[in-house]
């Protein structure tokens, strides 16, 4: 199981992000809820709503998940891959009979 938390400007960008990656199967189950972010830009501390969209996926969708995100923006956010360790068992068989198993990629040398 892999978790995406990404930074987003607002819910809708989350919800319409979302819903394709629900609708496309690349994720069980997404959440969003707003914060506060503060960082230094120019040598001055700013601070700025922003969203957060948390993705409970399979391993492996990675570039297609950051592929729908950036359909969806136009500007450099965050996005960060997370593999928890522990997940309890009825939440493994949803993501399961939800999101499909990646095929390996195998490189052939000749």
């Amino acid at each position: 199981m892999k978790l995406y938390y990404v930074t987003l400007n607002n819910s809708d960008e989350a919800r319409q992000i979302g819903h394709t990656l629900l609708e496309q199967k690349l994720a069980v189950c997404v959440n969003w809820f707003p914060i506060t972010c503060a960082y230094v830009w120019k040598g001055e501390i700013t601070e700025e709503p922003e969203v957060v969209l948390i993705v409970k996926t399979r391993s492996g969708y990675r570039s297609e998940i950051e592929r729908v995100i950036q359909q969806h923006i136009n500007y450099t956010n965050f996005i960060v891959e997370i593999s928890p360790t522990e997940i309890n068992q009825n939440f493994l068989e949803w993501l399961n009979a939800e999101v499909p198993v990646r095929p390996l990629q195998r490189t052939f040398v000749e």
